[in-house]
């Protein structure tokens, strides 16, 4: 058995509450998220991804780090954080949101939780939005507290998530709608559970709320997940680049707008409330993006993992972009990739060269996401 003293990145990092239950379960490998320890590594990855798009998988997503913005102005100040209209968020739902900065670039695009009036939970990507939001709320004028909570969540996720859940917490948990959430006890163990997650099946995320508790509520949910071939996990690239979701600091990053990323959406300039860069991406908006976020097929033999590095896009000889996350995706038996390139090479259909570093290999422009672009899967009801 692996011992947990294996992984040795220091005391600075720390250890989720499902840490020795990975380990337990076959966690091999980890790398580092929000300054946390995260599983990367359970076997084949390939088996990972047949075994989510199946059955189900259970990741430990505790590096997944809350934001909690409580006080009288939380609403208000949740608001200034981000571009996306909030004004019809109610109590009990979750909404994607992106947060920006004084000049329009993406800080991290997280998922919002209102779990109250004045008690808001901001669900992080990798970046320390904690110290951003403090920062902010010093000189904000409002009455706000800003603080990091004892909460840690499970992803469950896979189209037998709802088999599991159900004997878990019982047939009323099949009520729970698309990005909202709701708040139960499992055998006294507090949790928030809401319908989101990052692989774009149908899935629902844990959010611990008593760290103490994690080894038990692991093994919890793997007994009731066993007749269902519930596996243990990690978040799969290969099903996130099929579903086009981002992975911040790859795919985006703070030089990076929503308008590239094709997320104006997110963006209501128009809106009366203010936040963080309505000016700049105001102007962003109106003189229009030099380049854009695309999917690309590239056309090579099967790659072997996902791409550690960006590989440099070129048209005739000319860098015209970069490829952000490759992978080698087995349903749809192609190289699929996200990929930020100049405006004017980024209709579909453009052919395009891109240097792996190994070889120079030919990619097309085509649609994202790659599979189930309209998100059914994970919406389903």
């Amino acid at each position: 058995m692996t011992q947990t003293d294996d992984f040795g990145f220091g005391t600075q990092i720390r250890k989720s509450p499902y840490f020795d239950a990975t380990v337990r379960w076959g966690a091999k490998a980890f790398s580092v998220y929000n300054h946390m320890y995260i599983p990367r590594d359970f076997g084949d990855p390939e088996q990972n991804f047949w075994n989510l798009v199946n059955d189900a998988i259970l990741c430990d997503v505790a590096v997944e780090r809350q934001v909690e913005v409580t006080g009288p102005d939380a609403a208000k100040f949740v608001q200034m954080l981000t571009p996306r209209d909030l004004s019809k968020l109610s109590v009990g739902q979750c909404k994607y949101i992106l947060i920006t900065n004084a000049d329009g670039g993406l800080l991290n695009d997280p998922i919002l939780l209102r779990l109250a009036e004045n008690h808001f939970w901001i669900s992080l990507a990798d970046s320390d939005i904690l110290l951003w939001a403090q920062g902010v709320a010093v000189h904000s004028g409002l009455d706000v507290t800003i603080s990091e909570p004892d909460v840690s969540p499970l992803q469950l996720q896979g189209p037998k998530s709802g088999e599991i859940m159900k004997v878990l917490f019982g047939e009323n948990i099949m009520d729970l709608r698309y990005y909202w959430l709701r708040e139960v006890e499992l055998d006294g163990i507090p949790l928030i559970v809401s319908r989101t997650g990052w692989s774009s099946e149908l899935g629902y995320e844990l959010y611990l709320q008593d760290g103490s508790r994690g080894d038990e509520l692991w093994e919890k949910i793997m007994a009731a997940g066993e007749p269902f071939g519930l596996k243990p996990g990690h978040t799969s690239s290969i099903r996130r680049i099929e579903g086009g979701m981002l992975s911040y600091h790859a795919d985006a990053d703070i030089h990076t707008n929503p308008f590239e990323l094709g997320l104006g959406r997110l963006v209501k300039v128009d809106m009366e409330a203010d936040f963080i860069g309505k000016a700049a991406l105001q102007r962003i908006k109106d003189e229009g993006i030099s380049r854009k976020q695309v999917g690309i097929v590239m056309d090579c033999a099967p790659l072997p993992g996902p791409n550690t590095r960006f590989w440099d896009i070129t048209a005739g000889g000319k860098t015209v972009g970069k490829v952000t996350s490759a992978v080698y995706s087995p349903r749809l038996d192609k190289n699929i990739a996200l990929a930020m390139v100049d405006i004017e090479h980024a209709d579909l259909g453009i052919a395009l060269d891109v240097n792996t570093g190994s070889a120079t290999v030919s990619v097309t422009i085509v649609e994202k996401p790659f599979y189930d672009p309209k998100k059914k899967i994970a919406a389903a009801t």
